[in-house]
């Protein structure tokens, strides 16, 4: 399997393909695009007949096998077997079962036929989905490093949970040091304690006096200065990392498989979205050949990816019209992963994708509605490939925590309350819809202390992280002055 930039002109493309290892530790290609595979592997009807009774650690081998043809087998095995277990995933709510890692729990069964069904994928070590990629991620990090006897500075940007998992994954990992960027004040107290209280030598928390897309922007600023990154060895676990993303398109095979019985059924999901990193695996699972009918964007008041699924313009935010909100995960107004679906959706086409992509950064969006004077037409081919999406409000987040905390006795947080508010809009009779968790409640317990009037109940070991001491610098948006501090903390 090889790989190419979404910005590469054709000949290029042909000319430098890369393999999975030798993309696995960075972000962004040289000419500022993401990698994807220069064809996705197809998976057939007896491949899944034969995954249906896997584990999920070895449903993981089989699926990233197809991507990373460069790692031995025996070695790759290795890997997901060490991560996906139930001593790592053990976060389970009453009626989980630890060993299914990823386990649905049926929601709702309506007359007409259709299922609302959710897929817990919160029971890591963070309580947020991002454990699922970030776990594996960490033991492949640190098995690339120890092959090439390499150091790895890890540079990444959060906007709540993306930081924790990958400073858990990474925490105590030979040769590897985590600088990361989250918004100052803009997090829930929870979310910031569980970042900033980790005292390892090895991580570095930056509070960004800015919001998220300030902070993903310098992300990739220090990304595009080669030198730097040569120099400091610096790589990147935000969703641009496609180790990151592949490893997520395992959890919706297993939804699939789980919530069917056949492979003439097809499901659908609804995924809360803020970086379309998360439904970017959806969509590269559905390429793959999985049967998904439908994948459903949820957004909250920043509505760019709503936006987009309705009408064919891609309209980026400014930082003071980006809304600090009650889920604010999602609190983003420029989505890094869109990129690998406009590449698609443009006919793979590098050079088409990298003129849109510029057009963002110097217009602010682009148009692909087809109406007069607007950049293309390919908005017309967007139902080929399942988009939907839907947005939430604040209120409507706390009509929905209530309303599921009543009817089926859980209770959930508020991105997954976006997703639930969003798949009911988007349920076909018949349908099986499937919604992504995002999170434990008690990552976000101010809001559900206003929804419910108690508190959300906490796994034990995070009674009471808000008390413990914190570490972390707060910076400017300033890039220099970022550099100079990584720099200045590398041992390099």
């Amino acid at each position: 399997m090889q790989y190419v930039s979404t910005r590469a002109a054709a000949s290029a493309a042909a000319s430098s393909p890369q393999q999975f290892s030798d993309i696995l530790l960075g972000g962004l290609a040289a000419d500022g695009g993401l990698f994807l595979p220069t064809a996705y592997p197809q998976v057939t009807g007896d491949e899944l007949n034969a995954w249906r009774e896997l584990s999920y650690a070895d449903l993981a081998f089989q699926i990233l096998k197809k991507f990373a043809t460069d790692i031995p087998e025996a070695d790759l095995r290795a890997l997901t077997a060490k991560t996906y277990t139930k001593e790592v995933y053990k976060n389970t709510r009453a009626g989980e079962k630890a060993s299914q890692i990823t386990p649905l729990r049926v929601l709702e069964e309506r007359a007409d036929g259709s299922k609302l069904v959710l897929q817990a994928l919160s029971n890591g070590p963070t309580l947020a989905f991002k454990d699922m990629a970030m776990q594996l991620l960490g033991n492949l990090f640190e098995y690339a490093l120890a092959k090439q006897d390499e150091q790895l500075n890890i540079f990444g940007a959060t906007s709540g949970d993306t930081g924790s998992a990958a400073e858990y994954a990474m925490r105590g990992k030979k040769g590897v040091r985590v600088f990361m960027l989250s918004p100052h004040k803009k997090m829930s107290a929870f979310q910031t304690a569980q970042m900033f209280s980790l005292q390892d030598p090895n991580i570095f928390n930056i509070a960004l006096e800015g919001v998220f897309d300030d902070a993903q922007d310098m992300v990739k600023a220090v990304s595009n200065d080669l030198e730097f990154k040569r120099r400091y060895k610096i790589g990147t676990v935000n969703s641009i990392n496609w180790a990151r993303v592949v490893a997520q398109v395992v959890y919706y095979f297993r939804g699939y498989l789980s919530a069917t019985t056949s492979n003439e059924q097809k499901v659908s999901f609804t995924v809360p979205s803020g970086n379309f990193g998360n439904i970017c695996a959806g969509h590269i699972a559905r390429m793959m050949g999985l049967p998904i009918d439908k994948l459903v964007a949820a957004t909250n008041e920043n509505d760019v990816l709503d936006e987009f699924f309705r009408t064919g313009v891609y309209r980026v935010r400014k930082s003071a019209e980006t809304y600090h909100t009650s889920s604010p995960s999602m609190d983003i107004s420029k989505a890094s992963n869109f990129e690998r679906f406009i590449y698609d959706l443009v006919g793979r086409d590098g050079d088409r994708t990298r003129a849109l992509f510029q057009k963002v950064e110097t217009h602010g969006g682009f148009d692909l509605s087809g109406k007069p004077g607007s950049d293309g037409d390919e908005f017309k081919l967007v139902a080929q490939y399942g988009f939907k999406s839907g947005k939430s409000t604040h209120a409507d987040r706390l009509d929905t925590i209530r309303d599921v905390a009543d009817d089926y006795g859980i209770v959930i947080d508020t991105h997954t309350a976006d997703g639930i508010k969003v798949a009911r809009e988007h349920i076909e009779p018949g349908g099986t819809m499937i919604v992504l968790e995002t999170a434990l409640a008690a990552k976000f317990n101010e809001t559900i202390l206003e929804a419910l009037g108690q508190d959300a109940e906490r796994p034990a070991g995070f009674e009471n992280i808000e008390d413990l001491p914190q570490k972390f610098v707060v910076m400017p948006v300033d890039v220099q002055k970022l550099k100079d501090y990584i720099a200045s903390n590398t041992g390099l």
